[in-house]
C-alpha cells in the first residue's frame, strides 16, 4: 500500500539515485567547458554570454515546473526532466559557434532548472511522510554526484574528446533513468501522516501545503531568501576562492585549488550528517547555528592572514552553508508545495548567479578580501531570517 515503510524506503532510494544523477551531469559537463570554448572560438566574453543559456534556462523553467508538478505529478515530471538532461547534455560539443552554443544550453538548462524544482518536490512529500528531516541527505547526494563526475571527467579528458565523454553521460544517465525510473513511476507520492507527536521544531499546521494566499507567498519568498544567501555563498567561493589564495596569500596554483576542494568536501561532509543534527536540534536552530558559523568562518576565510587559516575558514564555512539550502527548500515546499519549492529554488539559483559578478564589482571597488566579506553578511542574514521566521509555520 502506498505510504507503507518498504514503499518509502523504496522511493528515498530512487530519489537518492535521481539527485547523484543530476550532480554526476551537470559536473561532467562543467569539466569539458574549456574544450568546448575552443571548439566554439568563444571569447571569454562570448562564452560567458553563452553560459547564461544555462541559467536562463534554469530560471525560466523553474517556474513553470511547479505549475507541471500540480498537473501531472512530481513523479512523472522528474522522469520527463531526468530523460531530456540525459540528452540535452550531448549537444554542447556538436555546436561550432558561442551563438549555438548558448542556445542548446538553454534546453540544457531548462532541464536542470525542471528536474531540480520535481525532484525537490517530491523529496518534501517524502520528509512529510517519513517524519524525519531527511532532506540534506538528497542534497549530500547531489554533492557526492558532482564530485564524482568531475573526478571522472578529470580522468577520461586526456583521452576521450568532449563529445565521446557528454555522449556517455547520456548513455549513463538515460540507463539509470530507465532503471530507477520505473520504480518513481510505479510508487505513488505518499499521502500525508496524520499529525501526532510531531518532531521537533515541525508544527502540526507543516503537515499539509497552505494555498499560496499572499502571506503563504511572502513566507515562501522569505525562506527563498536563505536559500539565496547560501547560494551566494557558494557561487562566489566556487568562482573566487582559489584567486583569492593566490592573489592574496601567495599561495600556489596548487595550493589555491585546495581552498575550494576543501570546502565542497566539508559541504558534502555537512549535509551528510544534516539528519541529526536536524533531528538533534530543529530547524530554527539549524539555521541560526549554521549561518553564524558559516559568517565567522568566511570571516575568517576572508581576512586571515596566512593560507591554511584561509582554508580553515572555508571548512568552517561549508560546514555551516550545507544544510541551509536543503532546510529553506523544504520548508518552502512543506508551506506551498512544487510552487513553493520553485520560488525558492529560483531565488537560490539566483544568488548563485548573483555571487561571482557581485564579489568581482566589490573587489574592484574595495579589496577581493573584502568583497568576500559580503558571504558572511549574507550568511548572518540567513541565520537572523531563520530566528525570525520560527514560528513562520504557525497559525
Amino acid at each position: 500500500m502506498p505510504g507503507a515503510p518498504t514503499d518509502l524506503t523504496r522511493l528515498r532510494i530512487t530519489l537518492t539515485a535521481f539527485f547523484a544523477l543530476d550532480g554526476f551531469i551537470f559536473a561532467g559537463w562543467v569539466v569539458r567547458i574549456p574544450a568546448i570554448k575552443e571548439q566554439t572560438g568563444a571569447s571569454a566574453s562570448t562564452l560567458g554570454l553563452a553560459l547564461l543559456g544555462v541559467s536562463a534556462g534554469a530560471v525560466i523553467t523553474m517556474m513553470l515546473t511547479g505549475r507541471l508538478c500540480h498537473r501531472y505529478g512530481n513523479h512523472q515530471v522528474t522522469v520527463v526532466c531526468a530523460v531530456l538532461l540525459s540528452l540535452s547534455v550531448s549537444l554542447p560539443p556538436l555546436t561550432h559557434s558561442p551563438l549555438t552554443l548558448g542556445l542548446v544550453l538553454l534546453i540544457f538548462g531548462a532541464a536542470y532548472g525542471g528536474i531540480n524544482v520535481a525532484f525537490n518536490s517530491a523529496a518534501v512529500d517524502l520528509v512529510r511522510a517519513m517524519r524525519r528531516p531527511i532532506m540534506p541527505s538528497f542534497h549530500a547526494a547531489f554533492s557526492l554526484g558532482g564530485m564524482v563526475g568531475a573526478g571522472l571527467g578529470g580522468l577520461v579528458a586526456g583521452f576521450l574528446t568532449p563529445t565521446q565523454h557528454l555522449f556517455g553521460l547520456t548513455l549513463i544517465g538515460l540507463l539509470v533513468t530507465a532503471v530507477v525510473g520505473r520504480d518513481l513511476l510505479r510508487l505513488k507520492p505518499p499521502a500525508p501522516p496524520e499529525p501526532a507527536d510531531p518532531p521537533k521544531d515541525s508544527p502540526k499546521r507543516e503537515t499539509t501545503p497552505r494555498r499560496l494566499t499572499p502571506r503563504t507567498r511572502g513566507l515562501v519568498f522569505t525562506f527563498g531568501l536563505i536559500a539565496l544567501c547560501t547560494a551566494f555563498g557558494e557561487g562566489a567561493l566556487a568562482d573566487w576562492s582559489a584567486l583569492h589564495l593566490e592573489q592574496d596569500l601567495d599561495a600556489t596554483a596548487g595550493a589555491a585549488a585546495i581552498g575550494y576542494s576543501c570546502f565542497a568536501l566539508a559541504m558534502t561532509a555537512g549535509r551528510l550528517t544534516g539528519t541529526r543534527l536536524l533531528e538533534r536540534l530543529g530547524r530554527t536552530r539549524t539555521l541560526v547555528s549554521g549561518g553564524t558559523t558559516a559568517a565567522l568562518g568566511m570571516l575568517l576565510g576572508a581576512l586571515a592572514p596566512t593560507l591554511w587559516a584561509a582554508v580553515l575558514g572555508f571548512v568552517i564555512t561549508g560546514l555551516g552553508l550545507a544544510n541551509l539550502f536543503p532546510v529553506a527548500v523544504e520548508r518552502a515546499g512543506t508551506l506551498a508545495g512544487p510552487d513553493g519549492v520553485a520560488i525558492a529554488s529560483t531565488l537560490g539559483y539566483g544568488g548563485m548567479l548573483l555571487g561571482p559578478p557581485a564579489i568581482g564589482f566589490m573587489a574592484d571597488w574595495y579589496s577581493l578580501p573584502a568583497a568576500l566579506t559580503s558571504v558572511a553578511a549574507l550568511a548572518a542574514v540567513a541565520a537572523l531570517i531563520g530566528f525570525l521566521t520560527r514560528h513562520a509555520a504557525e497559525g
